[in-house]
């Protein structure tokens, strides 16, 4: 819930209920989540969308793999979610419950509509796993979401229940706030709802994106001095803020660069289907056709002392400003200082 916060001289001492909303549409708010689960609204517990419901077909909204490879399924309601909503997920559970890998290769082949992907290496990609799990691995056990902006009692009761008898379902309130002529959009990600503040500045390390456009998602940022995501991922630039500092890792090689946005504002290239930010280098850049040297995972986690979950294009957790200092020093030993 977000509420107003009402001020007399300079004191906080009313609050007040905003009222809050849902999207137009559940189409819409299945596409939003979809886009989302694996960088934005879980961000250290990310999924692997395999697939969406079809028209007309017996089918959850939306079916996900975490890093063990279990199915995750998802069931939505753009308005308050009944207690009807769970004996719909549990119908879908038990169905899925019997798909072998094949099955959820396939269904991943007709989600992204392209017939010879491999959900296995994919899978280990996404997650960055240093080996492809075992087809056998994938949906050992089934992880159940119910989603809607509000739940009504026996809504509520359902989920403990089966909560209680060990099946693992959880309901996820979202809310739309209107305030002006913005809309917010707010999710609450178990188990904690553990996001950082993007108000303050920090430092990121921020994927090359390679698999979009192999190499050239490299020289895009490194040619015009700019930290940019692309496609289906490309919203992930608006986690970055001015004066936050971004190490560009290169999936296999480590971090091959560093810089600190200086722009306010994101900005769109619709040629390259990106959005980015302006980057001033703070270390020495790749450049076309030159060897270029990087800091590898096992010495970034050597100098930071923790490891980091490499799968979304933002690593998480976010670098204090300390932690970045000490990781471009580290970088700079290795790539040298900007011109």
């Amino acid at each position: 819930m977000l509420y107003q916060l009402g001020k007399t001289n300079d004191t906080f001492n009313s609050i007040t209920p905003r009222p809050f909303e849902a999207l137009p549409l559940e189409r819409g708010l299945e596409d939003l989540l979809a886009k989302n689960l694996l960088d934005v609204l879980f961000e250290n517990n990310g999924f692997m969308p395999i697939f969406q419901e079809r028209p007309y077909q017996n089918e959850a909204d939306i079916y996900a793999l975490n890093q063990e490879a279990d199915l995750v399924i998802f069931e939505l309601k753009k308005n308050m979610a009944s207690g009807g909503a769970v004996h719909q997920v549990l119908g879908y559970c038990e169905k899925a419950s019997h798909f072998k890998y094949q099955k959820l290769q396939d269904m991943y082949r007709k989600y992204k509509q392209k017939n010879d992907l491999d959900l296995q290496e994919d899978h280990r990609a996404a997650f960055d796993i240093s080996r492809a799990l075992d087809q056998s691995a994938f949906n050992q056990k089934q992880r159940l979401f119910v989603v809607g902006n509000a739940g009504d009692e026996q809504l509520i009761s359902n989920v403990d229940y089966w909560k209680a008898q060990g099946l693992l379902l959880k309901f996820i309130p979202y809310r739309v706030y209107k305030i002006g002529v913005e809309s917010y959009f707010e999710f609450f990600s178990p188990p904690y709802d553990q996001h950082s503040n993007p108000a303050y500045a920090k430092g990121v390390i921020f994927d090359t994106n390679q698999t979009y456009g192999k190499d050239e998602s490299i020289w895009y940022m490194c040619e015009k001095n700019r930290v940019a995501a692309f496609g289906e991922q490309m919203g992930i630039v608006h986690y970055l803020g001015k004066n936050d500092i971004v190490f560009l890792y290169h999936a296999g090689q480590g971090i091959i660069g560093a810089g600190k946005v200086i722009t306010n504002k994101v900005a769109k290239d619709d040629d390259a289907e990106a959005l980015y930010h302006g980057l001033e280098w703070l270390t020495a850049k790749p450049t076309r056709s030159v060897r270029y040297d990087s800091l590898p995972a096992w010495k970034i986690k050597e100098v930071l002392d923790h490891n980091f979950y490499w799968a979304t294009t933002i690593k998480r957790p976010y670098l204090t400003l300390d932690e970045s200092n000490k990781l471009l020093t580290a970088l700079i030993n290795v790539i040298g200082p900007k011109p």
